[in-house]
């Protein structure tokens, strides 16, 4: 795929972007204590003296973060590195009592892997991941509480982070939203980190900087704490464009930090940009380096599920578009929900089912697919209906009605009914012969070569029969009888 070019006053500039995305690991208790990581609680009740800075506490590692750890560089097709190092990131937080951050830097437990992004044209595009490393996460200051104080709540403080660098391998706001969407999938696949960016549980920094197409690299500016796709990719379109015009006036960019003001789509100055060295980083005296061993690793490899590409790449070649399958995988629950629908019957029609009608009443009715009122088991059992014939596709659309209202099963709707089709095809015959008889005209201009009549034949049948006659075989009764 080509690069998206924007169009500045002097001509063509390329987007640079690389993400780093904080995606929370997804375990009772934080990296380092064994307070409750859960989200919801009120300020200040889950931290433990560790979390609260106290002197004297000693960190502890928790195994499970290790393991969700190398599980997600397994995922993501990256090396795992067999030792590793945390480290303290010396830096002023006012959410992080510590005074430093515990974070791997110049050995990381995960290193270079590879993410594969769809994009609208249905290209597929390769992301770079330049590594994976553990870090705890700070508190979060309340600047709202209070008229002139902030108020800090410790509850994030300690929480267990894998920060997931990309190379700068991005040139649009679409290739970065399909990036995240790709990460987010593949965590909930491998069931380590929820990817709910409302609660703060997946964030994204983004790395953005301008170039003439094919210039060396342009100065970045780092956009912090991005916590919803749509958000990446304002934030992305409204840098890129600030970005052009400084260059463009002539003026230079400077390597800062900004964050993304939500209500009015604009970035704004949060901070000159450090660089590695200002944090002096340095080994925690108090953990040990990290070593795994081989089996370790393998045996979590054992247990990986399907992930979305290999699923999607299944859904294919079971007769699906590449389209449908890219929706269905998307979400895990959706292609689990889709993958019991379809067990005995027609992969495509059951696609259709799921994406198209489901979907759609959900969407109306603000559901979402685990609160629908029609289980894909229910589902399953309509489409049975539809493929031996029972019932039609059309009395199919008003059953599915009928169950996404009451949630009962779709043989007990066409039984109370009465809507199973008519397939006896004596029954059929009398109706089109008394269609036939009552409309000798419209008879005489089918067979002077008006072909259009046909389908008014076909309709007249059916709604004699109350919409119950087997469409196909009132074709076939029609042509015998037309002698077409």
């Amino acid at each position: 795929m080509a690069h998206a070019l924007l169009k500045g006053e002097t001509g063509d500039w390329e987007m640079v972007i690389g993400l780093e995305v904080h995606a929370q690991v997804l375990t009772k208790s934080k990296l380092f204590s064994g307070a409750s990581a859960d989200f919801g609680a009120a300020p200040n009740a889950q931290v433990s003296p560790i979390d609260a800075g106290m002197p004297g506490m000693l960190p502890v590692i928790n195994k499970l973060c290790i393991e969700k750890a190398v599980r997600t560089g397994l995922g993501l097709n990256a090396k795992i590195n067999m030792y590793s190092v945390f480290e303290r990131k010396n830096y002023f937080y006012p959410d992080l009592p510590q005074g430093y951050q515990i974070s791997q830097y110049q050995h990381p437990i995960v290193g270079e892997g590879i993410i594969e992004i769809d994009l609208p044209d249905g290209s597929i595009k390769k992301i770079g991941i330049e590594r994976l490393h553990l870090e705890q996460d700070a508190g979060k200051s309340l600047h709202d509480q209070h008229p002139s104080k902030s108020y800090v709540d410790l509850n994030r403080s300690g929480n267990p982070l894998m920060e997931i660098v990309s190379k700068p391998d991005m040139n649009s706001a679409e290739e970065a939203a399909a990036y995240v969407t790709k990460l987010r999938a593949i965590v909930r696949y491998l069931d380590t980190c929820d990817g709910n960016m409302d609660e703060g549980s997946m964030r994204c920094d983004v790395n953005l900087s301008m170039r003439r197409p094919g210039a060396p690299l342009g100065t970045r500016c780092e956009i912090k704490n991005v916590n919803s796709i749509r958000f990446v990719q304002q934030a992305i379109e409204y840098e890129a464009r600030r970005q052009i015009e400084v260059l463009e006036g002539g003026g230079k960019i400077t390597q800062e930090t900004r964050l993304f003001d939500t209500k009015n789509g604009t970035t704004r100055t949060m901070r000159s940009k450090e660089d590695a060295h200002d944090y002096r980083y340095f080994p925690d005296p108090d953990l040990l380096p990290l070593k795994l061993e081989q089996a370790f690793v393998d045996d979590i490899k054992k247990t990986l599920p399907e992930l979305p590409d290999a699923k999607k790449k299944r859904f294919i070649d079971m007769g699906l578009s590449p389209y449908d399958a890219s929706v269905l995988v998307a979400e895990k629950e959706r292609a689990d929900f889709y993958e019991k629908v379809a067990d005995n019957n027609d992969p495509k029609l059951a696609a259709n089912w799921v994406t198209t009608e489901l979907a759609g009443a959900l969407n109306k009715a603000g559901k979402a697919l685990h609160d629908s009122p029609i289980s894909a088991e229910k589902l399953g059992g309509l489409l049975k209906l539809i493929a031996d014939n029972t019932i039609s596709g059309k009395i199919a659309k008003e059953v599915f009605s009928e169950m996404f209202a009451t949630g009962k099963d779709a043989a007990k709707i066409v039984d109370e009914k009465g809507l199973k089709q008519v397939t006896d095809t004596g029954t059929i015959e009398k109706l089109v012969n008394e269609v036939l008889a009552e409309n000798p005209d419209k008879v005489a201009e089918y067979k002077a070569g008006k072909d259009k009549m046909f389908g008014f034949f076909v309709g007249q049948v059916l709604k004699r029969s109350g919409g119950k006659a087997n469409p196909a075989m009132v074709n076939d009764l029609l042509k015998a009888k037309l002698g077409s």
